[in-house]
């Protein structure tokens, strides 16, 4: 099947397969006589793995060795659990960075009066000096006044 057919039947693009075969995660497809590449089943078997590795959030480098342990029927499973649970640890560290955030800008947001005063203790806080900063003219408060 060509490169449009493999793309709609993994649900991978075109330019994320060429990607694929450029840093040897799927091996480089067969030419035809007039040049046109050319994917098999296995092919796309390979790029469904890929996408589902990608959708749970893997990196490019996970994914190659989650390939060659899928590979390798040889394999422990304990190599592909210590994949996954690393995976999980930087996962979980992301979801803890990203709460953080989230409380920060509730707290920032609350002390914020919304109205047309200059005060402005978002800006206050993004303000890399640390110095208050103040939404327009005026003197700035700080956060909570």
């Amino acid at each position: 099947m060509n490169i449009g057919k493999a793309a709609a039947a993994s649900g991978v693009s075109a330019k994320m397969i060429r990607y694929y075969e450029s840093i040897g995660l799927l091996p480089a497809a067969r030419r035809t006589d007039a040049g046109y590449r050319f994917y098999t089943d296995e092919d796309v078997h390979v790029l469904r793995f890929i996408r589902r590795a990608r959708d749970l959030g893997f990196a490019v480098a996970d994914i190659g060795e989650l390939l060659a342990l899928w590979r390798d029927q040889g394999r422990a499973s304990a190599d592909v659990k210590r994949i996954a649970l690393g995976h999980v640890a930087a996962l979980e560290r992301k979801i803890a960075e990203l709460q953080g955030m989230v409380d920060t800008l509730h707290a920032l947001a609350e002390h914020c009066h919304g109205d047309a005063r200059p005060d402005c203790p978002i800006l206050a806080d993004l303000d890399a000096r640390g110095v208050p900063a103040s939404c327009g003219s005026g003197p700035a408060r700080e956060v909570g006044e």
